[in-house]
């Protein structure tokens, strides 16, 4: 594995594992460190709020019987990135074939008949018959080699997150995670950790393209502007403690959602695009287990393929996961769009009607959640 930052780092706030984002940490080996180290807190439903009127509706995760869903049954877990991170590097060290080196930039991908060449910036270099582009969203694997043309655009939204220390005696509305929806967007507000003495508070919102990286981080590390627009669109909530809760965060940092096209080319003969490096799309709820499942669902392709005598090329093994994944994947990118509607501007009346649509669609949705939770990746057939 080779980081481009000079040790392991990652940006970001608290993301919800869904219980297959969890089945697949366990089935690595990194969700019994998690747990050991008491990383992150349990979620048996998430709550849905309108900021004006009250609770709108809840997407559960307990299960039939209260532990969760699937066999084995997984609840859901809010934690931070780090947190989550730091699980799976230790869970890393426990295997001596693999080895995690930082600070390599890649500058060139070289592929041939038989082997792929990566050369750094350093003036290293390293070949092998393989190459799995995790590399996100701005993937070099990908601008570099697989299909420079295809860059990311911005998707129009904005999550404006930080984290708020309260007091004991501070109440809030919701059990752990609660979705909070403004006629200006959506703030969500979660306790990850135990102690519940500090809460996620990440806001996505409509915000105009600022036109360059450059432009985003000098508005994204504004702080105190960031927090003045979170109170232009949330402080008039009729629930108490929206509004200190975006007072009381600390270091608010703004983080534009790229996305890419729908269709895109995910492979050449020798390297595969795996994660946001091949479908970035705005959140939509379930984005950390689809990242998880692409690797485990393409690592069985790859060994079925090798069970098999190594028929044909390697390519053979790369479309018969593209032929697995694509639907599944195109799917979530039409469930993004929904998000991203969701958290535009709108006027009364059309806030009103959202309202009213939200219970009605989480409730349509439900079973098709339940589905993909339930989902072992790890034992499903994969046609090949």
């Amino acid at each position: 594995i080779f980081e481009i930052r000079p040790e392991p780092a990652t940006i970001g706030g608290a993301v919800n594992l869904t219980p297959n984002a969890l089945r697949l940490l366990d089935h690595l080996g990194a969700l019994p460190i998690i747990r050991e180290r008491n990383y992150g807190r349990t979620i048996d439903y998430l709550e849905v709020f309108d900021v004006y009127s009250g609770k709108l509706a809840e997407s559960d995760f307990s299960g039939p019987n209260g532990d969760g869903l699937g066999d084995p049954p997984y609840k859901a877990l809010r934690i931070t990135r780090g947190d989550s991170l730091k699980g799976v590097l230790t869970a890393l060290e426990q295997h001596e074939n693999i080895t995690l080196t930082c600070g390599k930039r890649t500058t060139k991908i070289e592929e041939t008949a038989d082997s792929v060449t990566l050369t750094f910036e350093d003036g290293g270099s390293a070949t092998g018959e393989l190459l799995m582009g995790c590399d996100g969203i701005h993937s070099a694997t990908r601008l570099k080699h697989v299909e420079p043309e295809r860059k990311a655009v911005y998707s129009g939204v904005s999550n404006a997150f930080g984290f708020a220390p309260i007091e004991k005696d501070f109440q809030v509305h919701f059990e752990c995670t609660a979705i909070n929806f403004a006629r200006r967007g959506m703030l969500l507000t979660s306790f990850f950790s135990p102690e519940k003495d500090t809460v996620y508070v990440g806001g996505l919102m409509q915000v105009a393209d600022i036109g360059s990286r450059d432009g985003w981080k000098s508005v994204g590390a504004d702080a105190d502007k960031t927090r003045a627009d979170l109170l232009d669109r949330f402080a008039d909530a009729k629930i108490p403690c929206i509004k200190p809760l975006i007072e009381k965060t600390q270091d608010f940092y703004l983080w534009p959602v790229f996305t890419l096209s729908k269709f895109g080319k995910w492979a050449t003969d020798r390297v595969m695009l795996l994660g946001d490096a091949a479908h970035a799309m705005p959140p939509q709820g379930e984005a950390t287990g689809i990242v998880f499942e692409d690797t485990v669902l393409f690592s069985r392709c790859l060994t079925r393929w090798i069970e098999k005598g190594r028929p044909n090329t390697m390519k053979e093994a790369f479309d018969a996961y593209e032929k697995l994944r694509r639907k599944r994947i195109e799917a979530a990118f039409e469930e993004s769009k929904d998000v991203v509607r969701t958290v535009s501007d709108a006027g009364v009346v059309g806030h009103t009607i959202k309202t009213y649509v939200i219970p009605w669609f989480l409730w349509w949705t439900s079973g098709n959640r339940k589905k993909h939770f339930i989902e072992d990746v790890t034992t499903v057939d994969i046609g090949y």
